[in-house]
């Protein structure tokens, strides 16, 4: 067979388990040479049974001792038990409705057995082990297995079968490198050829490494390659350009001195503007760095030019807020702005419509109801996203599509490395705000367990004496998890406990209407205390809160308990954080430790990123990049950093990789398959 071959024409792979293959992604033997294993099981360590230990995942060479006999328990549970030896003691062995195993193992034969152990000394066992036979004249080894990801209908048998059958043919074949010779000597990368055999089937951990380098190496260096063409393609597009250029009536009107992390990044969004083509910029900045103001700044620079501008924000609580901070601000420069959400009434929705159609309306801010096909803009000529991570970029697009290639800036209030940001923001240009304005206190944090409840609840009631109020958040709207706070039945909780003071509520399933009601009651201090979910993690400003507490903070990743603790700090009076579940083991303590540390979002959000890895730390996939099959962003930075240097170096001297034709022609595949179009021209 050939690596282009059908999988159907491997061995006891049928119609069915063709199908399931199919499904994910492996239609021929190259496709199955492309699944890379998810994990590997080590059998090459082999442990006498007395040395056995509770919870071990070893390989055993045993005799099987006892015809291996199966019993019938229930209805839908079959249990088949037997018990093998070795030289240092007896091992009862367990399998649950594996009717096939009983004709596997012959009594008085040798056997190696995989799989885990339970329980201790009399009361051992080994739970539905692997078997290999084991010939008696040769010393048993073992082997490196690797675990394969599957669909129903498909074993691990059948992974290997296919990938068995792929490995042969890569053996017939000279498939094409698309690493330049002289990386892999660089690095000392082995071939394409080598790389996958070793990933596939490696004798020890230390192939293991060297093959995972290798195709990491070579899927960081695609992904750099096609970014870089991204972004110099942009380059090459013509875009509006935005003559009028001076600001000096927007810093008047802004009443207070800008962060010179402020005035560097409308610098390079001035720069953009006026290079004739379209700008797509991130600004990153930590929880207060003030990156409105630069959205602020673009927005004026583009009704100044005769263009209008769009702000997308994702929750109507931040559009709102949005909208109260800009329209004074923009209105005095004679930028009329409108509120677009999803809540608001027909009449309302009618006229802000009408406005941003003839003109009338230069700014537009709103959520997600600005992209739907009734909104039409008169002129649009920019586009700002507010909290980047929680779109993606389609919709980003739909939004740009309602001009003729606007500028673009997007925000992010969660932190990131810059090499990491290149990656998952792609063709973006990034701008990062380091500083916060004067007069910020940093915020107190302390990481609690229960034995501090009583002493928490007398310091919200001293908070509130002195004129503070306090947000206390938790992981549930309702009862549901054993032991995790609930916000509904928290605030009965601190109702009973604060009885003098005013409580209320705010969580996701409420109504629009509701939440704002809830949230304007609490901006103008006629609530104590707000319990809410994370509802609020993102842009609420109520610079009279000096309080966060955050129950069952285990349950939150540091990058969203640090934008938590942001929503307080914003006044001049000192402000507090308490993080609850310090107290939930050493792992949860060493996390919530940190936190009260540091106040470095870019800190937390590597240590964010180490400890959960990408996949958690954004959510869903948000960036439209081509996925990664081996590379692991957080953990292969150092790998990562390395692919951009040498991807940005073969570029800069063939741009359109003429002398490379196989690498040019694996980053346009990977950059179509994830509809990004072609790289090259």
């Amino acid at each position: 067979m050939e690596l282009q071959s059908s999988v159907r024409g491997v061995r006891l792979i049928g119609p069915k388990k063709a199908a399931a293959l199919e499904a994910m992604g492996i239609r021929t033997l190259q496709d199955a040479l492309e699944t890379y294993p998810r994990d590997y099981e080590d059998r090459t360590r082999i442990v006498p049974i007395a040395q056995l230990s509770d919870g071990d995942k070893v390989s055993v060479c045993a005799v099987v001792g006892t015809t291996p006999v199966m019993q019938h328990i229930r209805r839908g549970m079959d249990v088949t038990k037997l018990t093998v030896f070795d030289e240092s003691g007896t091992l009862p062995i367990v399998y649950f409705n594996n009717k096939y195993v009983a004709a596997q193992l012959r009594e008085g034969r040798s056997y190696l057995f995989y799989g885990a152990v339970q329980g201790e000394g009399r009361h051992r066992r080994m739970i539905s082990p692997a078997i290999e036979p084991l010939s008696e004249d040769a010393d048993p080894q073992g082997r490196i297995v690797p675990v394969y990801p599957l669909s129903a209908g498909l074993t691990q048998r059948d992974l290997l079968r296919v990938t068995d059958e792929a490995l042969a043919a890569l053996g017939n074949a000279n498939p094409p490198d698309c690493l330049p010779p002289y990386l892999l000597q660089k690095y000392g990368l082995p071939s394409l050829r080598d790389g996958l055999r070793l990933i596939h089937r490696p004798q020890n951990d230390e192939q293991v490494r060297a093959a995972r380098r290798r195709l990491c190496f070579e899927e960081l260096f695609l992904l750099s390659c096609g970014l870089a063409r991204l972004r110099e393609r942009r380059r090459d597009e013509r875009g509006l350009l935005f003559e009028n250029r001076t600001l000096d009536a927007f810093w008047r009107a802004l009443g207070f001195s800008p962060t010179g992390a402020q005035q560097r990044a409308v610098a390079e969004l001035m720069r953009d503007v006026g290079a004739g083509r379209p700008m797509n910029r991130l600004v990153q900045g930590d929880v207060g760095s003030g990156k409105t103001v630069v959205a602020a700044a673009l927005c004026a620079l583009a009704a100044q030019n005769g263009y209008q501008s769009a702000l997308m924000a994702p929750t109507e609580i931040l559009a709102a807020q949005h909208y109260e901070t800009l329209s004074p601000l923009l209105g005095t420069l004679g930028a009329q702005c409108v509120l677009l959400t999803g809540s608001m009434g027909v009449r309302d929705r009618r006229e802000a419509l009408a406005a941003l159609a003839d003109g009338r309306a230069a700014v537009a801010i709103g959520t997600h109801a600005l992209i739907q096909k009734d909104v039409q803009f008169h002129n649009l000529g920019a586009v700002v996203a507010d909290e980047q991570h929680r779109f993606g970029v389609r919709q980003r697009a739909l939004l740009s599509a309602k001009g003729e290639t606007p500028h673009v800036l997007v925000m992010s209030a969660t932190p990131i490395p810059r090499t990491l940001a290149l990656i998952l923001y792609g063709d973006l240009d990034v701008s990062v705000l380091d500083e916060l304005p004067p007069g910020r206190q940093p915020i107190q944090t302390y990481a609690v367990g229960e034995e501090m409840r009583a002493r928490i609840y007398k310091f919200i009631e001293k908070q509130c004496a002195l004129g503070g109020q306090a947000y206390v958040v938790c992981p549930l709207v309702e009862d549901g998890d054993v032991g995790l706070k609930s916000a509904e039945q928290h605030a009965e909780t601190l109702r009973n406990a604060l009885p003098n003071r005013r409580i209320g509520l705010l969580h996701g399933r409420m109504k629009p209407a509701e939440k704002d009601e809830t949230m304007r009651a609490f901006s103008m201090d006629m609530l104590d205390v707000l319990v809410s979910t994370t509802v609020i993690e993102v842009g609420v400003n109520v610079p009279n809160a000096t309080l966060m507490i955050v129950e069952d903070a285990d349950r939150f990743g540091l990058s969203q308990l640090h934008q938590l603790r942001g929503r307080v700090g914003r006044g001049t009076r000192q402000s507090y954080c308490v993080f609850f579940g310090a107290d939930k083991g050493a792992k949860a303590r060493q996390r919530l430790e940190l936190l009260a540390r540091t106040s470095d979002g870019f800190e937390i959000a590597r240590a964010d990123l180490a400890m959960r890895g990408p996949g958690d730390f954004f959510g869903a996939r948000q960036h439209g990049l081509p996925p990664l099959h081996v590379a692991d962003l957080a953990a292969d930075m150092a790998l990562l950093e390395s692919a951009q240097e040498e991807a940005a170096a073969l570029l800069k001297d063939d741009p359109q990789l003429v002398r490379w034709p196989i690498l040019r022609a694996r980053v346009s595949r990977l950059w179509r398959a994830a509809e990004q179009g072609e790289m090259f021209n």
